[in-house]
Order: structure tokens, then C-alpha cells, then sequence
């Protein structure tokens, strides 16, 4: 493909800004540079986000041995991305290899053990909130209550300790940042997965009652257990994913209800704090692209002539707001509108599996913090707030309240 002007990200644009802007400008896909230069196609409609992801597994890989460009010298060897497209995580295995691994962590995700989980994670909450309560008018909520709590609740299904916490923030916010230094992403890179065989192996001598322990006890249809290498990357897969998108999940449903209180006094009457965690999904979704798929054979998506081996990166952050899908007023963050289903979680084979533990905590977070703090607003204006640094996912990253 001819590599355009447009690129993501855009210098001085919120990422979610420039996908919908492309949609808009463009239509439903359209040609854009990654950062370092990596061509790419960027899917923005909702028909064709969505026929993109029927095509899971049939006309689309996630495995980057398919990528073209990447084996054939477009894409630098020091590219940060590779971190994450190189990697053997869950999100970029296909078929009956993305089956077997995806229906053992599926164990952990089952509506069961999520109602389970459900006083703890208002118990964390609440702890939080005195935390919050004590810093006082000013307050940062991100470091104070939505980051602190999803990192708590996934690390602690897992058996992560306290103490390592913080490295596998610093981590995943280093991976998934675009202004990562080559040698940052690389050391990132090779950091978290070695932490997670570490873990892994002292689960193997000492074992408890997590999740971890329980997928090394875990076997396939075979009894052969799952590799250590195959255990490591289920764990990076569940834990990243598993705190960054709920963490940015939860703040950017709190600027979108502090925006309009009318909406929260809506959600406050009906109690209806599910109702807010949907509309956010849709209209303020954390997972602004994915990471890329490409077609095993030629395609064409939406009139656009796609080749084989071409980077395909869906826009989430753009469907929940295409306007051919939702009307003028899609961007409108509007927890009473006839419900359409939407793509916060995906759709098909990678659909999240951890949507059941996200919309808990997105739900209990809310209400929690509206219930102690009813007149809590943001202490900056919602366009001085600065976001972070990705084009994968995106939420502030200060968010300044005021409390009474």
C-alpha cells in the first residue's frame, strides 16, 4: 500500500480523537502509518469492525508469522510493537491452539467464581476510597482507586504478591506505551515474561489457592500439562489485559458521568450502575485498537482491495460511535438509550473472556464511589486532563477530583 499522511498516533490528538476523525474524514477503513512508519489498514466502522471479526480464525490471523512487512524489512528490528505482536500470548494464537488455551483460563472466569468474587472486590474498593477520602479535595483518582483495584483483584487471583505489583504496572504501561524507547520496550519485553516463569515455578514448588496453582494443575485432553512457556503467556495475556482496560474502563466512565450529571442523577435513581459500565463500553471504551490481524488471503473490507500479509488493525475506540450504526448522536454518552449491542468486548472466538470480571468491578467502582463521595467532580476542566500515551488503550492518566 501507498503510505498516506494520516498516522497514528497523531501529535497533540487523543488517539480515540484520530480514529473517529478517520472514520469520519475516510469512511470505514482506511490506509495510516503505526508509529516508526509500519503500514497498516485501520477498521473504524462498526459493519466492518464487526465483519473483521467474524473472520477470526478463517480469513484473519493474529500469529505475526503472517505479517508481510514484518519479514520483509518494512518494519525495523528495534520496532517497540514487537513486544507485543512477537509475543505467544492468548491474544495472538488462532484456532484449535487459541481453543485449548483459551478453555483453561476460561476456568477462572466463570459467572460463579465472578459472583464470588464480588465482596471482595467491594471490600478493596472501600479501602480505597478511605485512602481517597484522606488525600483529600485534589486527589488523584487513577493512582488512588482505578488502578489500584483492578491490579489488586487480577494479581490476587493469581497469586501475585503485594510487593511485585507495582514492577508489572510499570511493565505493562512501558509495553503499551507508543513513546517507548526501543530499549524500554525490550527490556519490558523481556522483564514480564521472566517474572512470570519466576512465578510460575515457585507456584510449582509451593503451591496454593490461585489460579495459578490451578492452571498448572490443569491438563489438556491428552493429561499432558501445559508448558511452561504456554503457562507464562496465559499469565501475561490475563493480567495485562486484566487490569489495564478495566483500570482506563473505570476512570473514563467517571469523566463521562462527572461531564453530565444529569446522567448520573439518572443512574443514581435507577440504580442502574450496569446501565453506566454498558454506555462507557460503548461510547468511552478503554481499548481504543487491537493489536493486528492479517488476512490469509486476499480480501476486501468495506470496497477496500486488501492483500494478504497486510496489517489490519481494529478501531474499538471508533465503533461504539459510528453514527451509520448509532445515529447523529452517538457520541453522546446517554445511559438511556434503546440498548444496541456493542463491540466493547469484541465479538466471536476473542471475544474478552474476562468481560464478566470487568463489568463487576466497573459496577461496584462506580457505585462505591458515587455512594461515598455524591458530590465528587473533577478538579480540572474534562479537556486539560492528559491521557495516556498508547494507541491500544486509553484513559487519563491523572484524574484531579474534588471530593466535597
Amino acid at each position: 500500500m501507498d503510505l498516506p499522511p494520516v498516522q497514528l498516533p497523531v501529535p497533540g490528538e487523543r488517539c480515540v480523537r484520530t480514529v473517529r476523525r478517520i472514520r469520519d474524514e475516510s469512511g470505514p477503513i482506511a490506509p495510516v502509518m503505526l508509529p516508526g512508519g509500519v503500514p497498516a489498514w485501520l477498521v473504524t466502522g462498526y459493519d466492518a469492525i464487526s465483519e473483521v471479526l467474524a473472520g477470526d480464525d478463517v480469513l484473519y490471523s493474529k500469529d505475526a508469522r503472517h505479517f508481510a512487512a514484518l519479514h520483509d524489512g518494512r518494519v525495523p528490528a528495534d520496532w517497540p510493537m514487537r513486544q507485543i505482536i512477537e509475543g505467544e500470548h492468548l491474544l495472538l494464537k488462532d484456532g484449535a491452539d487459541h481453543r485449548r488455551l483459551r478453555g483453561l483460563v476460561n476456568r477462572a472466569f466463570t459467572p460463579a467464581r465472578v459472583r464470588a468474587l464480588a465482596p471482595r472486590v467491594q471490600g478493596l474498593a472501600d479501602e480505597l476510597l478511605d485512602g481517597l477520602a484522606a488525600d483529600g479535595d485534589g486527589a488523584d483518582l487513577v493512582r488512588r482507586y482505578t488502578e489500584p483495584l483492578p491490579i489488586t483483584v487480577i494479581c490476587e487471583l493469581f497469586g501475585v504478591p503485594p510487593g511485585d505489583r507495582a514492577r508489572i504496572r510499570a511493565w505493562t504501561r512501558v509495553l503499551l506505551s507508543h513513546d517507548a524507547t526501543p530499549r524500554a520496550a525490550g527490556e519490558a519485553g523481556s522483564a514480564l515474561p521472566a517474572y512470570l516463569a519466576g512465578h510460575v515455578e515457585l507456584r510449582r514448588r509451593a503451591p496454593a489457592q490461585d489460579l495459578t496453582t490451578g492452571l498448572i494443575r490443569a491438563q489438556d485432553e491428552d493429561g499432558a500439562r501445559l508448558s511452561d512457556n504456554e503457562m507464562r503467556w496465559i499469565l501475561w495475556s490475563v493480567i495485562v489485559a486484566g487490569h489495564e482496560t478495566t483500570m482506563h474502563l473505570i476512570a473514563n466512565a467517571v469523566v463521562a458521568l462527572c461531564a453530565d450529571r444529569d446522567q448520573l442523577d439518572r443512574v443514581r435513581e435507577r440504580g442502574d450502575w450496569a446501565a453506566a459500565v454498558e454506555e462507557a463500553l460503548r461510547s468511552r471504551n478503554s481499548v481504543v485498537n487491537t493489536v493486528p490481524r492479517y488476512p490469509l488471503r486476499d480480501v476486501r473490507i468495506a470496497g477496500a482491495e486488501v492483500a494478504a500479509g497486510e496489517a489490519v488493525v481494529v478501531a474499538f475506540g471508533a465503533s461504539g460511535t459510528d453514527p451509520s450504526r448509532y445515529g447523529p448522536r452517538a457520541e453522546r454518552f446517554d445511559v438511556t438509550r434503546d440498548p444496541l449491542p456493542h463491540l466493547g468486548f469484541g465479538r466471536g472466538t476473542h471475544f474478552c473472556l474476562g468481560a464478566p470480571l470487568a463489568r463487576l468491578e466497573a459496577r461496584i467502582a462506580l457505585s462505591a464511589l458515587f455512594t461515598r463521595f455524591p458530590r465528587l467532580r473533577l478538579a480540572v476542566p474534562e479537556p486539560e486532563l492528559v491521557h495516556t500515551p498508547s494507541i491500544i488503550t486509553e484513559g487519563p492518566r491523572v484524574l484531579p477530583v474534588l471530593l466535597s
